[in-house]
């Protein structure tokens, strides 16, 4: 009698979560429709940002600085 009042409880859980989940996916369906088109648009089609070849010129030479700057502050702590 044990082994099915347990399928019961673990039937009644798994009910509790499909509606719990069925009430979710109603909930996202209906945020969906509320922005309308705006959800199924195209991913692809937003453009790309490119750095030019001058701005990751000076992003790298600051970052090389920036760690000449702590190599420079460990190597003091050491000595």
């Amino acid at each position: 009698m044990s082994i099915l009042a347990a399928i019961r409880r673990e039937q009644k859980k798994v009910r509790k979560q499909l509606s719990k989940l069925q009430g979710d996916l109603i909930g996202l369906e209906s945020a969906a429709k509320a922005l309308g088109r705006s959800t199924s648009r195209d991913l692809t089609k937003v453009k790309k940002r490119v750095l030019s070849v001058a701005a990751r010129a000076k992003i790298s030479k600051a970052a090389k600085r920036r760690w000449a700057k702590v190599k420079a502050q460990a190597k003091k702590a050491v000595a």
